[in-house]
């Protein structure tokens, strides 16, 4: 039996959401898996597509499911022989009991953002404590690597594994078809897949549409995700008189997804560094390729 304990999981969009998904999937090879995650609006119909391994949802106030959670983990741990524990995040391994994790290996994966705090602040050394329970730490890039021991992380238990993605979904005609209720006869066609952060640069995406319009004056630019800075590109839109142009969609079918990113002639992400906010891998990247 494996443990998966993740803040992201599908039908949430996302990088990492495809990654925890397909490390679900392909340990599904090896024995039985089960997944504690949160609810999320359309998971109840994810889960039923998705019968080969047993999801738990963590409903409830954000500030309490995250002991919820780790109170479900560390209590099936107990009840049951697990062969390994995989967490997406130092935070998801936190709250995990000593006791618990030491009945067997924990692989804790690292992402930039997440690690990318000021050596002796309070996030810094939660973080340092949190991975220091885990046998494995997997970064998703050298330079991932890098940032985590230059904060102070052990990085004698470091692996780089650079993410993966699923293989590329035929998609149906009826998803095609879909696509055209946003497109049209649209070109060029951008889409951007990510949370909206501010590192990923939305917002100079917007300012970039509306420095095109006049010469393609047919051009659509579909955002696909939710985050903090939804009002503000919201705003921002509306502010550069974007209504025709710029489309935002979030909690959408995993089918139309990657239906409207094959049909887009360019997939743009513009990350940044937005102070400890940094991009170390993004996995998105390679599902956009992965469709053309």
């Amino acid at each position: 039996m494996f443990l998966i304990v993740t803040r992201s999981f599908p039908p949430e969009v996302g990088g990492m959401q495809v990654l925890m998904a397909g490390l679900s999937k392909s340990l599904l090879d090896h024995g039985p898996v089960k997944v504690l995650t949160y609810d999320m609006p359309n998971s109840e119909a994810y889960d039923s597509k998705s019968p080969f391994f047993n999801t738990v949802r963590v409903k409830g106030l954000k500030i309490f499911k995250k002991y919820r959670k780790a109170n479900l983990a560390n209590d099936f741990i107990n009840k049951n022989n697990i062969r390994a524990i995989f967490v997406d995040h130092w935070k998801s391994l936190e709250l995990l009991k000593t006791e618990c994790l030491n009945k067997s290996k924990t692989f804790c994966l690292l992402h930039s953002k997440e690690i990318n705090h000021d050596i002796g602040t309070s996030l810094n050394k939660r973080c340092i404590k949190s991975t220091n329970n885990a046998d494995y730490i997997i970064a998703n890039s050298n330079f991932t690597k890098k940032l985590a021991t230059d904060v102070g992380i052990d990085s004698s238990k470091i692996q780089v594994i650079f993410p993966g993605i699923p293989v590329p979904k035929k998609i149906d005609n009826i998803y095609k078809l879909k696509t055209e209720k946003y497109f049209g006869d649209s070109f060029p066609k951008i889409i951007t897949v990510s949370r909206m952060d501010k590192r990923k640069g939305h917002d100079k995406i917007l300012m970039l549409i509306k420095n095109l319009k006049q010469k393609f004056p047919k051009i659509k630019y579909i955002s696909i995700g939710h985050g903090e800075e939804e009002s503000n590109l919201f705003k921002l839109s509306k502010e550069l008189n974007l209504d025709k142009e710029v489309t935002f969609l979030k909690n959408i079918n995993f089918n139309l997804k990657v239906a409207l990113v094959a049909e887009s002639n360019l997939f743009l992400m513009p990350s940044r560094i937005e102070k400890k906010s940094v991009e170390g891998f993004g996995i998105v990247f390679i599902e956009a390729a992965s469709y053309g």
